[in-house]
């Protein structure tokens, strides 16, 4: 079950974690608002996303869908809500690996993200920790995302660095 805040970790303790979930955002909404910016960052207006009335008469799934790197580019942000290591002082994205997109996130939809961690390399200034994040669909069996996202943790001097 979520909770209102992030679970609180040391970046030690997380080596114990290997394996297990180790959070579960709240739900976020996919509104029109946030698929059309998207579009206008990256210059990708191709109607499924953008344009309702065409989508609704013509598209699979009567509606516009965000785009998949929409979902993908909203795993920081989930796994954010759900995990605090403590003794952080900044995390930094190093890679993703084996993202797909099972099911398309039509608008008006909630998506969460589900996080578990899957290693843990112990590194001078930190560690990296590579995660399963499942960004689930409110309502649907299948998720809008997977991926397997490695994130730098640096909890040393970043002036030594």
């Amino acid at each position: 079950m979520p909770t209102d805040s992030p679970k609180v970790y040391q970046l030690s303790e997380l080596e114990n974690w290997i394996g297990k979930e180790i959070g579960l955002s709240p739900y976020m909404a996919i509104n029109q608002e946030r698929i059309d910016t998207f579009a206008k960052a990256t210059e990708d207006f191709q109607w499924i996303h953008t344009d309702p009335v065409l989508s609704a008469e013509h598209s699979l799934y009567g509606s516009t869908i965000a785009h998949g790197f929409l979902v993908l580019s909203l795993a920081p942000k989930l796994l954010y809500e759900c995990l605090h290591i403590e003794d952080a002082v900044m995390a930094v994205n190093y890679g993703l690996d084996k993202i797909r997109f099972p099911h398309p996130v039509a608008v008006d939809s909630e998506i969460r993200g589900r996080i578990n961690l899957m290693g843990y390399e112990g590194l001078e200034e930190g560690a990296k920790l590579t995660m399963q994040v499942n960004i689930e669909i409110k309502g649907n069996d299948k998720p809008g995302c997977t991926a397997e996202f490695i994130v730098l943790i640096v909890n040393t001097d970043t002036e030594n660095i």
